[in-house]
């Protein structure tokens, strides 16, 4: 049998190898859609780790210009620089 105590601010939880034998009956809620690289409403997320940092180092100002050229881009090819907006 599992016993607790506490010191200070912590829980310590001494469980026996019988309290480890049986299966937890915890069940999460399932995980929330975390948005991706584009949020739904069309516009980049920034924050997305696929973008590694790139829109936050030392060239994210220009990173964030290009890829916003490239994403919001309907010439063809797609972010051509040379065609008028």
């Amino acid at each position: 049998m599992s016993t607790c105590q506490r010191e200070g601010k912590d829980f310590i939880i001494f469980a026996t190898k019988e309290d480890h034998a049986i299966p937890s009956s915890v069940e999460l809620p399932p995980p929330e859609p975390q948005p991706g690289l584009i949020l739904p409403d069309g516009s980049i997320n920034w924050n997305c780790p696929c973008l590694g940092g790139m829109a936050t180092g030392p060239c994210g100002v220009q990173f964030r210009e290009a890829f916003s050229c490239f994403h919001y881009s309907t010439d063809e090819p797609k972010g051509n620089k040379y065609a008028q907006h």
